[in-house]
């Protein structure tokens, strides 16, 4: 049994931008200490958005206008640093449903993809459009078309990339290795029946 097929993401974004953009300015390590990632979306960005004193400070994500925004924008190398999946757990739980950025690290761009949230790369100029649409009008909405690589925002389209691992898990419905191998108890129950080592 397959997952829902991610193939369109529409919504309003919000731009947060730099380049390098690590794990730990996303979810800072303090916050890492739970069961469960429930809860993790309040601790996103949170060291550049509060004082210590947790006054919030001026931040786009602290920005009214873009209150419900479900795309975030940023620039390159964007979730560079550790491995933590808390990372693109804590954007998830934010409530954001895809990323756009000139460039991603790896090991996030697959936690992403796992969580079926779609990581698309465009150019440096295009993400500068992107970002200068939404912040002229933050009721912009955005489309990202995976099949057709392109985003819709403000009456233009823009290109962009995925990786074709990438595309075709989310186009098809098996984004999560691991949600797929539950499904498939039967399946798993028949292969170590047939392996002579697990007999015991």
């Amino acid at each position: 049994m397959s997952l829902s097929k991610i193939t369109q993401i529409t919504g309003r974004a919000v731009a947060v931008p730099g380049d390098d953009i690590d794990t730990d300015r996303i979810i800072p390590a303090r916050y890492m200490k739970c069961v469960t990632f429930d809860g993790l979306g309040e601790f996103m960005f949170y060291d550049v958005r509060f004082e210590e004193n947790g006054k919030p400070r001026a931040h786009p994500l602290n920005d009214e206008k873009y209150k419900g925004a479900t795309i975030l924008i940023s620039g390159n190398n964007f979730g560079c640093g550790s491995s933590r999946e808390h990372a693109p757990q804590a954007i998830y739980r934010y409530g954001f449903r895809a990323v756009i950025a000139e460039g991603f690290a790896e090991i996030f761009f697959g936690n992403s993809t796992t969580l079926g949230m779609p990581c698309v790369t465009v150019s440096k100029a295009d993400r500068q459009a992107l970002q200068a649409l939404v912040e002229k009008d933050p009721k912009t909405e955005l489309g990202i078309d995976l099949e057709k690589k392109s985003i819709r925002a403000g009456g233009k389209t823009f290109p962009c990339e995925i990786r074709e691992s990438a595309l075709h898990g989310l186009t098809t419905g098996h984004w999560d290795p691991i949600a797929e191998l539950l499904e498939s108890g039967k399946e798993v129950d028949a292969v170590a029946a047939r392996l002579p080592y697990m007999a015991g």
